[in-house]
């Protein structure tokens, strides 16, 4: 068979297999034990070996960065109800409101991010779904500022930020629920227009 006959071929089914066992396997161990859990005992429970989980995430970021995508469907939802809102200062509330829950999907996950967002290294896969939420946090604010209800001075990558940093205090648990209201509403009269603080 030719290389094009190859190329055209899908993978395999025990290969769909295995990265579909690695992907679940890998979502209960982060649910269970943070970002930083156990690769090896990932592995384990999808009853492949590490060279296998490695083939096809060369890299901790890779398989975290395939796991966030396999959550997205609940963030697009969001975004798909949020998009019906007419008031543009609280589809952008909600907005950050949607992003942060994502980000408090697993322990320690704000920090892997926050690296790939900062660092906006080409080869990090996780470089490219903070690009994308930062890209839609910025429509956000535009059509907040376009109404005036938020700060021309404001970009989508400062809430971006507010987002994920609100995300990491509540995993640490240092927060109630009644301080990252608190917190919450600091970030809004800071990002909102003056005049529009209601």
């Amino acid at each position: 068979m030719g290389v094009e006959g190859q190329q055209g071929r899908k993978p395999r089914a025990d290969v769909q297999r295995n990265r579909a066992a690695l992907l679940e396997a890998a979502q209960r161990h982060f649910l269970r034990d943070g970002v930083g859990a156990s690769l090896e005992a990932v592995a384990k429970e999808a009853g492949v070996g590490p060279a296998t989980l490695y083939r096809h995430f060369p890299t901790r970021e890779a398989l975290l960065a395939a796991v966030l995508h396999t959550r997205s469907d609940e963030l697009v939802a969001r975004r798909v109800g949020i998009a019906r809102l007419e008031d543009a200062s609280e589809a952008l509330r909600q907005w950050l409101r949607a992003m942060e829950e994502y980000f408090s999907a697993f322990s320690g996950l704000p920090e892997p991010l926050m690296a790939a967002a900062r660092e906006r290294e080409p080869g990090n896969p996780l470089t490219l779904p903070c690009d994308d939420l930062i890209a839609t946090t910025d429509e956000y604010v535009r059509a907040a500022q376009l109404a005036g209800r938020a700060r021309s001075s404001v970009k989508g990558y400062d809430l971006f930020l507010a987002a994920i940093s609100t995300a990491w205090i509540r995993g640490t648990g240092a927060a109630g629920e009644e301080s990252l209201g608190r917190l919450r509403a600091l970030i809004e009269s800071g990002y909102r227009e003056q005049g529009n603080a209601q």
